[in-house]
């Protein structure tokens, strides 16, 4: 009885009582319920295990430990995976989730490791086997995706966006830095999928390594490792890439290139020998345009360049900073009969008329979206440490869970791209609680998202979906079951399906 007593008496204490707007209330600590902030991500998980995916991740992992008290490879991955999904940018952010009591163990996990141990574990790694390893983890999510996708559907993005550094980083340079000038980085040379927005392969490099001749050899290996009837319509680049290595390279694998061209003095030429013609056709946007033929200085043929204009209405305001770094601007009020124009120039192979070239062109915009959610909404902003290999390692992990993410999140909703800051609060963020009884496991999800009916529908047709595939392709290989996924996940790109029998694919309910 005394033992009840103390028991009772320890309890008490260990509430907390609040005076509230309420009243008050009591509040205690529940350190032993298995509970997780990411309610939801089991239906995440089993999209992993259907796939086959996260098994090849961890099994092709080259990192090797010989001690027994050394962490699994499944824990280490599993740990990194669950803090980039969670948004983390920095290693020190795993903390945050190491009281999850839910998911770890449905990812095959014993624990989750310390972000010193998943420093560790990635420094072991030899950065020849491990980017390696990471290649073909892409290839093998995005391959089955592009004989889907495969023709006039897709096209190869690429570009250069900025890691601003601020410590000594292997390879903190001083480079191309528009924003924070004098700033160290790193440059990530990225290629995306366009309309799928899937990445198919990133690259760090030091700083000042952000011109396209750095680019160059990675994009060519890229596109000699697919095959070549899924090869993409056409590459697209912006003004750096508008170079002879890339367009003869191009010319020379017989590929159609679409790019812009700096603003040089002969292109500035070629604009005031067109000004004059009438023969100016609709673009698209309020742009008009021609076409002519180019061949600059550095260029070992003539080239189609298209030329597109558009007039600026209203008022123009001119800044500068002159000398003592002091404002100076100037208002230019210009009568109804003065024209004032903004030009592009860009350079093609593509037989397309005008207009569909343009546009082609505005639609690169997309990319751009790419590399601001990756850098602010996944890891791409951080995880950084004093060697270039594990940047180069985590750079590829971060892209490739968000290829996966990409791919789930597309089988809830055809109809578009969610980008992390609004798919993680519908479909991983919910409190979730498992209990265990007669045998079986209950998970109790808890959705505070004002859509919260909507989601729970789609996550159970989701599920249904993901039970049909395991049973139609049991004996389907991980490329093969990647495939079956990836048409039903774009099958509003592709129109109609190509999957029979079609009862096997549930409606979804589209949030």
């Amino acid at each position: 009885m005394g033992e009840a007593k103390r028991g009772a008496l320890a309890r008490e204490n260990n509430r907390a009582g609040l005076d509230t707007y309420a009243g008050k209330i009591h509040v205690e600590w529940d350190r032993q319920a298995a509970v997780t902030p990411l309610g939801q991500l089991p239906f995440f998980i089993e999209f992993l295990k259907v796939s086959g995916l996260f098994d090849s991740f961890v099994d092709d992992c080259p990192l090797e430990y010989s001690s027994p008290n050394a962490p699994a490879k499944r824990d280490i991955l599993g740990t990194l995976m669950l803090s980039i999904l969670a948004g983390h940018k920095r290693y020190a952010h795993i903390s945050a989730i190491r009281c999850d009591g839910v998911n770890p163990e449905l990812l095959g996990m014993k624990k989750i490791i310390s972000e010193d141990a998943a420093r560790r574990a990635l420094l072991n790694i030899e950065e020849k086997d491990g980017i390696q390893w990471l290649e073909t983890q892409f290839a093998r999510c995005t391959m089955p995706v592009l004989s889907v996708v495969a023709g006039p559907s897709w096209i190869l993005d690429t570009d250069t966006t900025v890691k601003c550094l601020y410590g000594k980083q292997e390879g903190a340079v001083v480079g191309y830095n528009p924003k924070k000038r004098g700033r160290p980085s790193h440059c990530y040379h990225s290629y995306f999928m366009a309309n799928t927005r899937l990445a198919l392969k990133v690259e760090v490099k030091p700083g000042n390594e952000t011109a396209s001749n750095h680019n160059t050899a990675g994009l060519w290996q890229l596109l000699e490792s697919i095959p070549k009837g899924n090869w993409p319509a056409f590459i697209r680049g912006d003004v750096a890439f508008g170079v002879e290595g890339v367009l003869s390279g191009a010319e020379a694998r017989r590929i159609h290139y679409l790019t812009k061209l700096r603003l040089t003095k002969n292109v500035k030429r070629l604009i005031e020998r067109l000004f004059e013609i009438d023969d100016w056709g609709d673009a698209g946007e309020g742009y008009k345009g021609t076409e002519s033929s180019l061949k600059l200085s550095g260029w070992s043929r003539s080239r189609r360049v298209i030329v597109l204009r558009r007039l600026i209405t209203g008022d123009i305001l001119l800044k500068q900073k002159t000398a003592k770094d002091q404002l100076d601007m100037a208002f230019i009020e210009t009568e109804g009969r003065i024209g004032k124009y903004e030009y592009a120039v860009l350079v093609t192979s593509l037989p397309d008329d005008i207009l569909s070239i343009a546009q082609h062109y505005r639609d690169r915009a997309d990319s751009e979206n790419c590399f601001d959610e990756l850098k602010n909404q996944w890891g791409w902003g951080g995880y950084t440490t004093k060697d270039l290999k594990r940047c180069r390692f985590v750079s590829r992990m971060v892209a490739l869970i968000y290829n996966w993410w990409s791919l789930f999140v597309r089988l809830a909703n055809p109809n578009k791209h969610h980008e992390a800051i609004t798919s993680r609060p519908l479909l991983l963020h919910a409190v979730a609680k498992k209990t265990s009884h007669g045998g079986q496991t209950f998970l109790t999800i808890t959705n505070q998202h004002a859509k919260a009916a909507k989601v729970e529908s789609a996550l159970r047709n989701l599920s249904r979906f993901l039970g049909h595939v395991k049973v139609t392709a049991e004996q389907l290989n991980l490329s093969e079951r990647v495939r079956f996924i990836a048409l039903y996940a774009f099958r509003k790109l592709i129109g109609p399906l190509r999957i029979k029998p079609a009862w096997i694919l549930p409606k979804l309910c589209h949030l």
